[in-house]
């Protein structure tokens, strides 16, 4: 008798990898810029200088512009252009919220079936994040923060998760750049980071949600102004005029 072959055992062509395109190249430029507050938010979009700088024609680089309006870092004002997006304080418990369901979801998922070497992903981004607390700039620690937060998603292995906490990460990015105080961050780290992990390696989903919706809690009367006695580091931001480095433009296949 003649086997039936499983239709997932047939041969995969392989699939190229897709190349950068020109406009690609520009969103990362740009949301580089505004995440480091190279472009101070609720400022405006230079098109011509920023052309200028990065080499390229006005069409590319306002298609670029669009897709970071897409993502919620830009946005266009009617009659004043393209701005960088601002977020007022009475939107930060909502920006929360929504991390929180994508965030509690990934540790629950994580804890379902905790392995050594995902445990150890978020140990290394906790040190890494522990360190940089140790120093005088903002900026630094704000990245090492963000790295822990995606990465604790990214483990679950989902594309479109991802994709959903890299946006709502930028938009944290923007909100604490928009405060009336400036930019600043928490300068000791929460111990609900090692209640987190400690969580997520004894299985307990519940005990990690719990550790994140406690540390969003202080983040959001920190940012909102609710709670100011909290230590912080502080880093000026947009006191320089953004500079852009000169790309070279891919042709299209």
């Amino acid at each position: 008798m003649t086997k039936s072959v499983p239709r997932f055992d047939v041969a995969r062509s392989v699939v190229p990898v897709a190349r950068m395109s020109t406009v690609d190249l520009i969103v990362i430029e740009l949301r580089k810029a505004i995440l480091a507050g190279d472009l101070p938010v609720g400022g405006p979009i230079g098109e011509v200088e920023i052309a200028s700088q990065l080499g390229v024609s006005r069409g590319p680089l306002r298609e670029a512009a669009q897709r970071l309006v897409q993502e919620g870092l830009l946005v266009s004002v009617p009659g004043r252009g393209l701005r960088v997006r601002r977020i007022r304080a009475d939107e930060v418990d909502d920006l929360y919220e929504a991390r929180l369901a994508i965030e509690a979801h990934a540790a629950r998922r994580l804890a379902q079936r905790p392995r050594a070497r995902e445990i150890a992903e978020l140990e290394a981004c906790l040190a890494r994040l522990v360190t940089v607390s140790t120093g005088t700039e903002a900026v630094p620690i704000g990245d090492a923060d963000i790295a822990f937060h995606s990465q604790l998603v990214d483990l679950v292995g989902s594309a479109r998760l991802s994709a959903r906490i890299a946006t709502l990460l930028a938009e944290t990015r923007i909100a604490s750049l928009s405060a009336e105080d400036g930019y600043h961050v928490r300068r000791s780290v929460s111990p609900t980071y090692r209640e987190l992990i400690d969580a997520i390696a004894g299985g307990d989903g519940e005990a990690a949600a719990d550790a994140l919706s406690r540390q969003f809690e202080a983040a959001v009367a920190r940012l909102t102004g609710e709670d100011d006695g909290v230590e912080t580091v502080e880093s000026p931001v947009g006191d320089e005029t953004a500079s852009f480095p000169r790309i070279e433009p891919v042709e299209q296949a």
